[in-house]
């Protein structure tokens, strides 16, 4: 990394305030677009301006650290994760300007320094925290014993290198040349150019963060922190009477009464929702209020008529997964399908891996071989992934180093959905692609006896092998993201690579310290406090997995046909009624609701 800096000169802020965004993106054969890239972005920034430095990866760290915080929490609650770039990229020009502007630093960031930092936030707090929302927290709700930290530590690091360095030979086909949006890339993108173009939006966007901080913290408390007045004083003050959460609850009881919210339906006040509506546009919003409805209004009072379940989030949850991950799985599967020609040149691009120097005898093109991330890097990731990875999971459970070498080839392939299915929706199912490898493992690895302990390992062999698969596809659709808004500002590849790797090391620490402080008793997920909706669905399919496929209940496997015809059906509508693609729901979102 390099640490001189030379960048605060009138041409490098004119340049910053004239760079337009290449949103729309580039039109010709690979090649030719990618010679676009180079010359009308790449050029006279990605090869001159300071990127890779010390303070922007440290800063990246603590910022990554501190927001993965949030990432821990929300999963918990409500079982999604959101990146934190866009807020990472507000924070730290807000107080890199406030050091410039008080004289603790000579100059400002460059605006591609704040994209590796972004980046480095960006896999700090969120490619690190998603496998203990899910599948440890499900391997703690079967009643296992608590891991260490040092082996939870080991398996967070490994998975997200394997996930980190599986993007390697992805970045080149779905960014530069098919184009995804990655619709999170290019806010954070537009962020950083609106930030650097103009000094004062850049300051006014940290104060709309500040207060939207504040009244976020306001309303929290308002929540649930009046009960601790009580705690603290007595039965005095009486002080939860005025909670907001009271108030809610009351008008939920007389609008919904308590059949409705014993099925999950009713009013919840939560600013995580606001904004995360707000993030994922109205398309997709629209489409999970269609699969919430469908799922939770109509399936399900409609099972309970028959007899087939109870009551409660942990009695539904059970029967509702199944047409929702087929959705999403098959959805993911065509979309990739129907870009079988750009696969195949991802897959025929593995014939250059062990290629020496350029292939090409163009200049342009051996320049931006030099600079891509060499695929080198990509099978050391792979290798040092899956030994640490077998390793940790024979010592730990038992498990096969076969099932774990299986576990992360198949994460290749289903890494390759999860990627595109972000690139499209700006959501990334994790879930789904853990789903089908639980399915896979069911199959493969069943309890050989209805033994306790044997159907137990059953279990936590079926939960840490999609572990693998989940979080690879969750840390390479991450950085996918942030190479998208690198490409868009005419980033050095290579270097904002590098400082996503090394964002692991802090989210890895901080992550598996929260998780032991936020849990510090098993029995709290699954409550009302920690729901754990998404660890609560790897539960439910890892027992139901555990002595076979055949396990599953006529009515799940038809849910199963019918979702997956669901997700068949809704891509092909868009491909033959092209002029109506924009109106029809999002298959991603639906099976996600």
């Amino acid at each position: 990394m390099t640490t001189h800096e030379h960048d605060s000169s009138p041409d490098a802020a004119s340049a910053a305030h004239e760079y337009h965004l290449p949103i729309d993106g580039f039109e010709g054969s690979p090649e030719e677009i990618e010679r676009q890239w180079y010359l009308q972005c790449y050029q006279g920034r990605g090869d001159s301006m300071l990127q890779l430095t010390w303070r922007a990866v440290l800063m990246g760290s603590v910022l990554g650290g501190v927001l993965s915080l949030t990432n821990i929490y929300i999963g918990l609650k409500a079982g999604w994760a959101f990146g934190v770039a866009i807020t990472a990229c507000i924070l730290s020009y807000a107080i890199w300007t406030s050091f410039y502007r008080v004289g603790l630093v000579r100059t400002k960031m460059t605006i591609l320094e704040n994209n590796c930092m972004q980046s480095t936030a960006s896999s700090a707090g969120y490619s690190t925290g998603g496998t203990l929302v899910s599948a440890f927290s499900a391997y703690l709700m079967l009643g296992n014993p608590d891991l260490s930290i040092p082996i939870m530590m080991g398996w967070v690091f490994f998975l997200a290198v394997l996930g980190v360095t599986m993007a390697i030979p992805m970045k080149r086909q779905m960014i530069n040349v098919e184009q995804l949006r990655f619709p999170t890339g290019i806010a954070a993108a537009e962020t950083l150019n609106a930030l650097h173009s103009t000094g004062t939006q850049g300051m006014r966007s940290a104060r709309a963060l500040a207060i939207a901080g504040v009244l976020a913290a306001i309303n929290q408390f308002w929540l649930a922190g009046l009960a601790l007045i009580d705690k603290w004083s007595g039965t005095a003050l009486d002080a939860s009477s005025l909670s907001l959460s009271r108030w809610i609850n009351a008008f939920n009881e007389k609008v919904f009464t308590q059949t409705w919210m014993n099925r999950t339906v009713d009013f919840l006040w939560d600013p995580i929702f606001l904004a995360a509506g707000a993030l994922a546009g109205f398309r997709v919003c629209a489409s999970m209020i269609l699969g919430a409805v469908t799922c939770w209004m109509i399936f399900v009072p409609a099972i309970q008529d028959h007899g087939l379940a109870g009551e409660g989030y942990r009695e539904l949850i059970q029967w509702t997964l199944w047409g929702g991950v087929s959705c999403m799985v098959t959805s993911g599967l065509l979309a990739f399908a129907m870009q079988w020609k750009s696969a195949m040149r991802a897959f025929r691009s593995f014939g250059r891996m062990f290629a020496r120097g350029s292939t090409s005898d163009d200049p342009i093109q051996a320049e931006l071989d030099a600079i891509e991330t060499p695929a080198s890097w990509f099978v050391a990731g792979q290798l040092v992934s899956l030994i640490g990875l077998a390793w940790l999971a024979h010592l730990t459970f038992g498990m096969p180093v076969w099932q774990s070498t299986l576990a992360v080839i198949l994460s290749f392939a289903l890494s390759l959905v999860a990627c595109r299915v972000t690139g499209e929706t700006d959501t990334t199912p994790v879930g789904a692609m853990g789903k089908i490898t639980q399915l896979i493992f069911g199959g493969l690895s069943p309890a050989r006896t209805p033994a306790p302990v044997d159907v137990t390992n059953a279990m936590n062999v079926n939960l840490m092998a999609a572990n693998i698969t989940a979080g690879a596809a969750g840390s390479a659709a991450d950085l996918l993201t942030d190479l998208k808004s690198g490409y868009l500002l005419g980033a050095h590849p290579r270097k904002q690579f590098i400082a996503q790797f090394a964002g692991i090391f802090a989210g890895t620490l901080v992550t598996v310290l929260a998780f032991k402080v936020i849990i510090p008793n098993p029995t709290v997920l699954g409550s009302d406090q920690f729901p754990a909706p998404s660890a609560q669905a790897w539960k439910a399919v890892a027992e139901a997995m555990s002595v076979g496929i055949q396990n599953l209940e006529p009515l799940k496997v038809w849910s199963i046909c019918i979702g997956g015809g669901v997700g068949l059906l809704l891509p092909l509508l868009g491909v033959i009624l092209p002029k109506q693609q924009k109106y029809m729901p999002s298959p991603a979102a639906i099976g996600l609701a």
